[in-house]
């Protein structure tokens, strides 16, 4: 059987489930900043399959089809309207300029009728997304109520003082609640993209977008958004050195004694200096770069749970299966399986 019109899902002939091409939809507003919209494009855009297939489809829609001022000089002209969103199978908001102004919808943490009418047409089900203060748009319809939300560190204030029930992080990159996500700014919502793609795909495929987009592949959403000193000063030492020899001898016990040493730095000052270059703890840091070198393992060889365990630095399967759970909610074998073709996944 093939794919309905429409998109519905159906069991094809060998118990395999086809569906239509994946539709983002990024709903623009007045004041929109391109390149919150250029990077939702790009991040989803340069997603393959194997065979070269792209993974996702694109719309960018406004309220009425048209011209939509920037926050620059020059206005996008843009071919959808609201309609779009009734087909989407994931929404993207980026921030308006206009958000950072007195006279906009956020004063009083209410949406516009049309707005709230605008988002109504979203199907139940349907993974919603904000990029900075894209993010007051989908508190203000209640969508974040009761969950974790993050928004640019300069709007921190506004938003709690408009929203107390939703469970403001200011201080990472990224939060996912399964169905909504947000993302603190500009630079975050590249996180944010090759995240969803990372979930949607495995992290092969996220790996990929980034090397075509020269950007960094993986950046936990917990990792800090703002951070003081991300270029060490001159004639300061930073840990460098310490997080590319670490990668290299991930397979093996590494402590911070050891990490601190081969920059010659007490524990103490690698550590302080650690945290303000990368946002987190070594210990935080390591267990991430052990996971993604997992998952990678997992998506691309057929070696064994236990092997890759020992590879990954986990060193039991035990332990391998605890860390993916956690950070997952899934087990070795059911990422593999998810994540690979049909021919390796008894592997």
């Amino acid at each position: 059987m093939g794919v309905e019109e429409g998109g519905a899902v159906l069991p094809g002939e060998r118990g395999e489930w086809l569906r239509r091409r994946h539709r983002v939809a990024v709903f623009v507003r007045e004041g929109m900043l391109p390149i919150e919209v250029g990077i939702v494009h790009r991040i989803f855009g340069e997603a393959r399959s194997a065979d070269g297939e792209p993974l996702y489809e694109l719309v960018t829609c406004a309220m009425e089809p048209g011209e939509v001022r920037t926050d620059t000089d020059f206005t996008v002209n843009v071919a959808h309207g609201v309609e779009a969103l009734e087909d989407a199978d994931t929404v993207v908001m980026p921030a308006s300029g206009m958000d950072y102004g007195p006279t906009t919808e956020r004063s009083d943490g209410r949406l516009s009728p049309a707005m709230a009418d605008a988002l109504a047409r979203i199907r139940p089900g349907t993974r919603i997304a904000s990029i900075c203060t894209g993010a007051f748009v989908l508190a203000a319809a209640g969508m974040l109520d009761g969950r974790r939300a993050t928004t640019h560190w300069r709007s921190v204030d506004d938003f709690r003082r408009l929203f107390p029930a939703v469970e403001l992080d200011a201080d990472v990159l990224y939060t996912d609640e399964g169905d909504v996500l947000t993302a603190a700014g500009v630079a975050s919502g590249v996180d944010l993209c090759l995240h969803m793609v990372r979930c949607d795909h495995g992290a092969a495929v996220a790996n990929e977008v980034a090397r075509r987009t020269v950007v960094p592949p993986h950046r936990e959403g917990g990792q800090a958004q703002y951070i003081r000193r991300p270029v060490p000063e001159p004639q300061v030492s930073s840990t460098g050195a310490a997080r590319a020899w670490a990668l290299e001898h991930l397979d093996r016990p590494l402590s911070l004694r050891e990490l601190a040493a081969r920059e010659a730095m007490s524990v103490r000052t690698f550590t302080r200096r650690f945290r303000e270059e990368v946002g987190m703890s070594p210990v935080q840091w390591l267990t991430q770069q052990r996971i993604e070198r997992a998952r990678q393992l997992l998506e691309e060889t057929q070696l064994s749970v236990d092997r890759i365990a020992a590879e990954a630095g986990f060193g039991t399967a035990a332990s391998l299966r605890q860390h993916l759970q956690t950070a997952l909610g899934v087990s070795p074998r059911a990422y593999r399986s998810t994540f690979r073709g049909p021919e390796l996944r008894s592997a």
